[in-house]
């Protein structure tokens, strides 16, 4: 298992006793050196205060387990407006909001015959392990398997 999946099991149970969801980790150098940063959501928003709190614990929970061999920095933020996103529980809470898909495999869309890796859209539905997607230029609605996913986030709308 990777550090970051480590760090994962440790600190899941701390966030459901916070009710804060974590969206995602990142563990990279930086300039300033190592960074271990968490995102956290929560319904209505996430805080400052919640950033803080859990920053807090989360540290004292590290310093205790001792399973990151360097020296870091730590961040705990939101993941802000156009956050990712990452499970299939998020797809589906975002259903009608704009998004974001960057494919694994180049998909044809529009039947133009050009095949297109990064999609924007709406996300109309979730059935089954697939994601059923307004084009934003089109309105034409496409399939994108949940295991063609590279990566995904959400779009601001104005």
């Amino acid at each position: 298992m990777d550090l970051i999946g480590k760090v994962e099991i440790l600190v899941s149970p701390l966030f459901e006793e916070l009710n804060l969801e974590l969206v995602d980790i990142e563990y990279r150098r930086e300039p300033q050196g190592w960074v271990l940063r968490f995102f956290l959501d929560k319904e209505g928003g996430i805080t400052l205060d919640d950033c803080a709190a859990a920053s807090r614990q989360i540290s004292s929970l590290l310093d205790v387990e001792d399973v990151i061999p360097t020296a870091y920095n730590l961040e705990v933020s939101s993941p802000g407006l156009e956050r990712p996103l990452k499970k299939r529980a998020d797809f589906e809470r975002f259903i009608n909001h704009m998004a974001k898909i960057k494919t694994i495999d180049a998909m044809d869309v529009d039947g133009s015959g050009k095949s297109r890796k990064t999609i924007s859209g709406r996300i109309c539905a979730l059935e089954q392990d697939d994601i059923v997607f307004a084009l934003q230029d089109s309105q034409a609605e496409v399939r994108i398997s949940l295991s063609n996913i590279d990566a995904a986030h959400l779009v601001l709308e104005f």
